[in-house]
């Protein structure tokens, strides 16, 4: 009865980490986290192994820095300066903390913009380096999407088979 009741919760746990992607106030890898650790102190200690640790935190890893990459990669694609890549890093994480869930679209496309326009850059371009970041964004959601979706597979592989 104890067993299913935390896999009840591993399974909402596992839906919150996607949550997670759309309301970043919700830390969707950490979620994940605890449900994975969940089952290690409470359901079974010895099917998740050092190579299902090692991997998961790789994927964590790969998640906390896929908003990076995406915004900054996307930003240069359209036109973006460095600091405007860099601008575009930072509004990222400051923007998850600022007005959940849209700041972290809002932020970055402002910031860009304003770096853009103080570089001496035309309406047009600063707006295109702004775009950029809101394909950064999606870019970084799918990526991060795939890596949780790969961590819950991974989890289940180990745990059923």
């Amino acid at each position: 009865m104890v067993d299913i009741l935390i896999w009840i919760v591993i399974a909402a746990l596992f839906i919150l980490s996607f949550v997670g992607l759309i309301y970043p106030i919700i830390p969707g890898v950490l979620v994940l986290w605890v449900g994975f650790l969940l089952y290690q102190f409470f359901i079974n200690a010895d099917e998740l192994n050092l190579i299902f640790w090692i991997a998961m935190g790789l994927f964590t890893v790969a998640l906390f820095v896929a908003d990076i990459i995406a915004n900054s990669y996307f930003v240069k694609k359209y036109g973006g300066s460095k600091w405007g890549e860099r601008g575009a890093a930072i509004a990222v994480i400051i923007g998850s903390f600022i007005i959940p869930p849209f700041g972290i679209i809002i932020v970055p496309f402002v910031v860009v913009f304003i770096i853009e326009m103080l570089q001496q850059r035309t309406l047009m371009d600063a707006f295109k380096a702004s775009i950029g970041s809101l394909f950064g964004f999606l870019g970084g959601t799918i990526a991060k999407f795939v890596i949780q979706v790969i961590m819950i597979i991974w989890f289940f592989v180990v745990v059923l088979f």
